[in-house]
């Protein structure tokens, strides 16, 4: 695409998982301040953003970004350092703050719903975080995530597939309750048993059961529960999300994080009258 856009002329349409000007204003204020030390930094933040939404969003590996984006070694140095500063779960809780007052409601959640979701591991998944989903017969990693009632990402736990949902939804429950206000947690019946008693005693938590009637035949919607069921459709849309390919659990749970900034970004901006994306400028070799 790079080489065809120079060919025919300066400008090229910017790729569809770039943020329109309103979504980036959203998140500009929220990045890390450029160091005073050193060299002037040699591409713009948001040509930083647009390579990693564009990761996020095409499944492609990191030396595969296109030739138009900033080189995929300083994409990944940005990546990193921003995750050790924390920077995705700054974003998602200020998003999400913005995203439930422009719907109207309390800016903290009160209730959360969790479920977990297992996913095949590529090659590239170390032999040390990846295990076997007996019930999903999947080997890989397993997701666990927590919304509030809007659906909205609160927290992200990856584990691997063998790990049972009553022991890795401890993880994610801790990281509720160390980061948001939420007391009451919906989940399915994967989680029933030690795990509710766990998360009373322990964290002062009361998780709610949400167990299927008895005489459902094939699928249904459940209550509550399809807020969380949902928020997993829309994140493996990203195709990076398809099937899990980060050596580490970490990197994982950011590339999550990411996909939710977009998903919140585009909805706090959805009808917004900047929402047009900005074109890309080329010059001729």
């Amino acid at each position: 695409m790079a080489g065809r856009a120079r060919w025919r002329g300066v400008f090229a349409p910017c790729y569809p998982s770039d943020p329109s000007d309103a979504q980036w204003d959203l998140v500009k204020d929220l990045l890390p301040e450029p160091s005073a030390a050193g060299r002037p930094e040699k591409h713009p933040r948001r040509e930083i953003v647009n390579a990693i939404l564009y990761l996020v969003r095409s499944g492609c590996p990191w030396r595969y970004l296109p030739a138009d984006l900033p080189p995929w070694q300083t994409v990944y140095w940005y990546f990193t350092r921003w995750e050790e500063a924390g920077v995705t779960e700054k974003l998602l809780a200020a998003l999400r703050i913005k995203a439930l007052i422009a719907q109207g409601r309390e800016p903290e959640p009160s209730v959360g719903v969790l479920d977990s979701q297992s996913v095949k591991g590529a090659d590239t998944v170390g032999r040390d975080s990846r295990g076997y989903d007996a019930g999903k017969k999947i080997n890989g990693r397993k997701r666990f995530i927590v919304t509030d009632t809007a659906g909205l990402l609160i927290t992200v736990a990856v584990l691997a597939a063998s790990w049972q949902d009553r022991d890795g939804g401890k993880t994610a429950l801790l990281g509720v309750y160390l980061s948001s206000p939420v007391r009451y947690v919906f989940a399915d019946s994967g989680f029933a048993g030690r795990f509710v008693d766990w998360a009373r005693d322990t964290l002062r938590t009361t998780v709610e059961i949400v167990r299927k009637p008895a005489d459902q035949r094939g699928f249904a919607v459940q209550p509550r529960r399809w807020v969380v069921e949902r928020t997993l459709a829309w994140l493996t849309a990203n195709r990076r999300l398809a099937r899990d390919y980060e050596r580490q659990p970490e990197v994982s749970e950011a590339i999550i994080r990411w996909a939710a900034i977009a998903g919140m970004a585009r909805r706090i901006t959805r009808g917004h009258p900047a929402r047009r994306q900005t074109r890309r400028t080329f010059t001729w070799p």
